[in-house]
């Protein structure tokens, strides 16, 4: 009798407990990565532009040199009227780049991408593993009315790219001209940082 009882209770016990049905799925707490190897030139471009897409801080600053992988370390070349500005520049690396990554990637809203768009890409091979490309670019910082940074930079940008110790595709120099029009990019990386 005592056995009905038990068993009788312990089916009432996992009828009221739900075990066997399936749940929601919890939202991801990691954003959003399109990173692809860069095995090749372009793709480090693409990984660039999807990074500020995605704003994926660990992405941007995967598309640059690492010393652990190269001897070279990464330097950046503010445009000029950036460099009156901003002296910040005279000691600019991969820390820097990563903090005003942050800073913008927190002034715009969630649903909202950043963009880069590149014209007039060009590559300029220097030897099997280095190189150089170089375009125009124009950047949308899709950020509210009320905010003090412009919502759009253009210049030019050269980026000298290597291929490190692990085969891949890295930026180890980037110089960047501001536009007739536009603030540069510089100009958003200062303002920001």
């Amino acid at each position: 009798m005592n056995k009905i009882i038990l068993i009788s209770i312990i089916t009432l016990s996992f009828a009221g407990c739900d075990l066997f049905t399936t749940r929601n799925a919890e939202n991801p707490d990691q954003t959003r990565s399109n990173f692809q190897p860069p095995v090749e030139p372009a793709v480090v471009i693409d990984n660039l532009k999807n990074s500020l897409s995605d704003k994926n801080v660990q992405n941007y600053i995967s598309c640059f040199v690492d010393t652990l992988f190269s001897e070279r370390s990464f330097n950046f070349s503010a445009s000029s009227d950036a460099l009156t500005r901003f002296d910040i520049f005279l000691s600019w690396g991969l820390n820097e780049e990563r903090r005003y990554f942050n800073s913008i990637a927190n002034k715009v809203t969630v649903d909202f991408p950043i963009s880069l768009t590149l014209s007039n890409q060009n590559y300029s091979s220097l030897s099997g593993d280095s190189l150089i490309y170089s375009a125009t670019y124009l950047i949308n910082l899709p950020v509210s009315a009320g905010d003090q940074f412009p919502q759009n930079y253009g210049g030019n940008l050269q980026f000298n790219m290597l291929r490190d110790s692990r085969q891949e595709w890295v930026i180890y120099f980037w110089k960047d001209t501001k536009s007739e029009t536009l603030p540069s990019w510089s100009e958003l990386k200062g303002s920001s940082y």
